[in-house]
């Protein structure tokens, strides 16, 4: 896959294409129905194939007081795209001016221009240029002028009333709800980052764990405990138990942290365990139960030790329904590709 950061990157002569415009926050079931129709489209007529998005997300320019939470990183976005093959990815920066483009003049230097297309695929509730103004039917009037074919794909729709969309897994990640998200994503929700040094506190309660950096790309859920999976950087998933939140039994922690022991260690590698450093994924298959404050250590450990063997059950029924993907190496840790 090429990426093109702006429109003076995408060589001259470029195409002909097919194009789909949209956020793809995290590349869902509903995303991979569009991408996926962009592809065989390409195929079939010989084309290109890309998608154009934007960064940072239009909320963050004209809202920046609301909270707005990715769900996954750019490089994530691109590394499932490619998987459903996807040619190329444009990613422009969106900010004011950008924003102020009416929707012939976005449409005429982005698809036309720059990336020659012969079909843009969109979902019947597409918006675009300033105010939002452009929707389907101003779309369909561009095409006819520009000499393009819009094809238009359905929502992915999760029951009667409601679509497979970036916003309703975004709700669930943030109540925790892991099998709902999984089955909107079609896959598990993953955060990335470098292992850094924590407080010990795990070590020495007799669970070290792997602390995510504050940086971390990738929605937060829900404080709790989850069963999931630590992928490092040679792509070696193992089973882990994760912490979310400040845990309230300590005092002196006041970000937000992600951490993960690594169950079922061998033996023989529990000395030389050592992931501090590394860009590693950390896969959230199912939240055990809330954060709680606990009257002593003890009782700690002894949660520990439960959460432990609900993991151990849970991951055993999880591995069994695991495709690997089939690029070699998961998203944001060393794909070859970004």
């Amino acid at each position: 896959m090429t990426l093109y950061t702006a429109l003076s990157e995408v060589p001259a002569g470029y195409g002909p294409s097919v194009v789909t415009i949209g956020n793809f926050d995290g590349v869902h079931r509903g995303h991979a129905r569009v991408i996926s129709r962009v592809v065989s489209l390409a195929e079939e007529h010989g084309l290109s194939s890309i998608a154009v998005s934007f960064d940072p997300h239009p909320m963050q320019v004209h809202r920046p007081e609301a909270a707005h939470h990715d769900i996954m990183g750019q490089g994530s976005r691109r590394y499932f795209m490619c998987l459903l093959g996807l040619n190329d990815y444009l990613l422009l920066n969106y900010n004011l001016e950008f924003a102020a483009q009416t929707p012939e003049e976005f449409v005429k230097s982005t698809f036309v221009d720059a990336l020659n297309a012969r079909f843009v695929v969109i979902g019947d509730d597409v918006r675009f240029g300033k105010n939002n103004s452009g929707d389907l039917n101003t779309m369909r009037e561009l095409g006819e002028k520009y000499g393009f074919e819009v094809v238009v794909v359905e929502d992915l729709m999760v029951d009667e009333n409601t679509r497979c969309s970036s916003t309703r897994i975004r709700q669930l990640l943030l109540e925790g709800d892991m099998p709902a998200a999984t089955e909107l994503l079609g896959r598990h929700h993953m955060m990335a980052g470098e292992v850094v040094h924590g407080l010990a506190r795990g070590r020495e309660l007799g669970f070290p764990t792997a602390n995510l950096e504050l940086e971390a790309r990738g929605l937060i859920p829900a404080d709790g405990v989850y069963a999931g999976w630590l992928v490092d950087e040679s792509g070696n998933r193992h089973p882990s138990a994760i912490s979310v939140g400040t845990n309230p039994t300590f005092d002196g922690i006041e970000h937000r942290q992600v951490e993960a022991h690594v169950i079922d260690r061998p033996q023989e590698r529990v000395e030389d365990f050592n992931l501090y450093g590394q860009r590693v994924l950390i896969e959230f298959v199912k939240r055990l139960r809330p954060m709680v404050a606990y009257t002593g250590v003890e009782a700690l450990i002894e949660q520990i030790n439960d959460d432990v063997v609900q993991t151990r059950e849970v991951l055993a029924e999880d591995a069994k329904n695991y495709c690997p993907p089939e690029c070699p190496v998961q998203a944001e840790v060393k794909h070859p590709h970004f």
